[in-house]
């Protein structure tokens, strides 16, 4: 997974035991990522988080340390890059693909095998990065325009001198 920061870990053991070993309700999944549970609910519909898995009808939706590590993954990427929701999909997804080569990896020693899994991996860190470039663009974009008003202002200024 893409590097999970540690915030907001602060509650420990309970008479259920360590959050990280039982499975976590929505409330507290929402406290542990800082969001809400409507926000959570909501990346569940939409197919970015697959949590609730072990949700019976009229029963409560039930995470995994798993599932903490991959919302906190969409608020990351979401804050950090400002992402669409098409986006933050696509780059989850090369992440999950990711996942599962780095696992087929440790499996296999066969040399062909290992190229095919690497050249795979490759592609999606490719596809990730084209976003994160994407985005770099539009921030760059912003800054020279913002600059460029900045200057605008100050030559006005200057024109104005002290009177």
């Amino acid at each position: 997974m893409i590097a999970a920061t540690s915030e907001g870990e602060a509650s420990g053991p309970t008479e259920l035991g360590p959050p990280a070993q039982r499975p976590l309700r929505i409330g507290e999944v929402a406290q542990l990522t800082g969001t809400t549970p409507r926000t959570i609910r909501y990346y569940e519909e939409i197919g970015l988080l697959e949590g609730g898995h072990e949700r019976e009808q009229g029963k409560h939706r039930c995470y995994t340390s798993d599932d903490v590590e991959r919302l906190r993954d969409i608020v990351r990427l979401r804050d950090l890059l400002g992402l669409s929701l098409e986006q933050l999909s696509q780059m989850l997804a090369a992440e999950s693909a990711r996942a599962q080569l780095r696992r087929e990896l440790a499996q296999t020693e066969a040399p062909a095998q290992r190229r095919r899994l690497l050249e795979q991996a490759g592609a999606h860190i490719a596809t990730q990065l084209e976003l994160v470039q994407r985005r770099q663009g539009e921030l760059g974009e912003l800054e020279a325009e913002l600059l460029s008003k900045q200057d605008l202002v100050a030559r006005r200024l200057a024109e104005l001198g002290d009177r």
